[in-house]
């Protein structure tokens, strides 16, 4: 009987929490407007500082870096994603401002993460100006990310150092930078970016999953074979675990390639990682996983919020591609998170959290580096998830629905 009272006791708060619980187009409305008071409160603090951009808020200090760091497109990026919201003229000053000292990275052949670097600030930015100097930088960074393909491997390096361990080391991560030379492809007519782009995807789907659709972290190439000769990871908990970023990346990976691409291969590798991720035992209630599905999960084992973010956002546009059935299951996954994301459990406080959105990410847990931390990529895609978001909620037909999701039309 106890049991039975416990339980109708429950189920009775669940249907409060929900009949009290904001629509969904208001938590999203919320969301975007303290982002952008955040976000400028950053923006403001910089302004005067040449070729800075936010990192990361360790120790209670900030961290920055110049464009040379892998994130330096994340902050820039944005600002972007808030101007396409409210058309404050601030925001487009300041989206400029921080673009452009990401502009040297156009000739960058030492490393992968150029599409990082410029599309999610040039991209974004040409997108939503049709700048035309926008669209040069784009074009010179795919040829420069291009330099680092060899076709006797089928992909593109990410990293040049560690040599005497890795051949051609090649991580989850670089499946993202894949768009730009899409992108890339079809504004200049070159096939050969295209091939470069699909010779990765397809050969990252063959040897970086695993049975169950989770990936490794990093594989190494013979480079005389093309063949793995190393599967192991670099920041997540064990060669053999599901680092979360990582499967948030390939999720992510996937979902546009079949949006850009129309092949079916894409599509069904997208909704595996997702079933992977969402049926995971491991994954919490909120959806907002642990820096790793494999690490022991203690009381103070770290969430990955970044993570979360790039699932969302990845979920919102894969929704889009699949059955209805799919799409709300998938859809009740990004509620989830982003009213979790929007809460504040994640959220911070305004000029607080280093004047970063989101608390509660990991970067490099290994290395003991940005651990339980904001991150600017964290703040990038959780931008994006409620930016498409935005995009698929209907008004609420009444007081008592909680947010309805419509995809978009094809």
């Amino acid at each position: 009987m106890r049991r039975y009272f416990l339980a109708l006791l429950l189920t009775v708060l669940l249907w409060c929490n929900l009949a009290n619980a904001q629509p969904l187009k208001t938590v999203v409305e919320k969301a975007l407007a303290f982002s952008e008071q955040q976000s400028l409160l950053m923006a403001r603090k910089y302004e005067h500082e040449a070729g800075v951009l936010p990192r990361s808020f360790e120790a209670w200090k900030n961290t920055i870096s110049d464009s040379r760091w892998w994130c330096s497109g994340f902050f820039p990026g944005s600002l972007w994603y808030l101007y396409a919201h409210s058309k404050n003229p601030q925001l487009l000053q300041y989206a400029r401002l921080y673009t452009d000292r990401v502009e040297r990275e156009k000739y960058t052949t030492d490393n992968h993460d150029v599409g990082f670097m410029l599309y999610c600030s040039f991209g974004n930015g040409l997108r939503l100006t049709g700048q035309e100097s926008y669209k040069e930088v784009l074009l010179t960074g795919a040829q420069s990310l291009a330099t680092r393909y060899d076709p006797k491997v089928g992909l593109i390096r990410s990293w040049d150092h560690n040599k005497t361990v890795w051949q051609y080391p090649v991580i989850i991560d670089n499946i993202m930078n894949l768009e730009l030379l899409l992108w890339a492809s079809k504004q200049s007519g070159s096939e050969k970016l295209k091939k470069i782009a699909l010779s990765h995807a397809d050969k990252t789907m063959e040897h970086h999953f695993r049975p169950d659709f989770s990936s490794y972290h990093l594989v190494s190439y013979d480079r005389r074979t093309g063949l793995p000769h190393k599967k192991q990871t670099h920041q997540g908990y064990a060669d053999d675990s599901a680092w979360s970023r990582g499967q948030a990346w390939g999720l992510y990976g996937y979902t546009y390639l079949y949006r850009e691409t129309k092949e079916k291969r894409y599509l069904d590798q997208a909704n595996h990682i997702a079933s992977f991720l969402i049926n995971h035992p491991k994954m919490p209630e909120n959806f907002i996983p642990y820096w790793d599905y494999n690490a022991p999960q203690e009381a103070n084992t770290p969430r990955d919020a970044s993570a979360a973010c790039i699932m969302a956002s990845a979920l919102t546009e894969l929704s889009d591609f699949v059955n209805a059935d799919t799409r709300k299951k998938y859809m009740e996954v990004v509620e989830k998170q982003i009213r979790t994301l929007a809460s504040d459990e994640y959220t911070a406080k305004l000029g607080e959290n280093g004047n970063f959105i989101l608390m509660h990410s990991t970067g490099a847990f290994p290395f003991k580096s940005e651990v339980d931390a904001p991150l600017t990529y964290a703040d990038y895609y959780y931008l994006e998830a409620l930016s498409r978001l935005k995009k698929k909620i209907v008004t609420p037909s009444s007081a008592n629905d909680v947010g309805y999701i419509q995809p978009k039309s094809h």
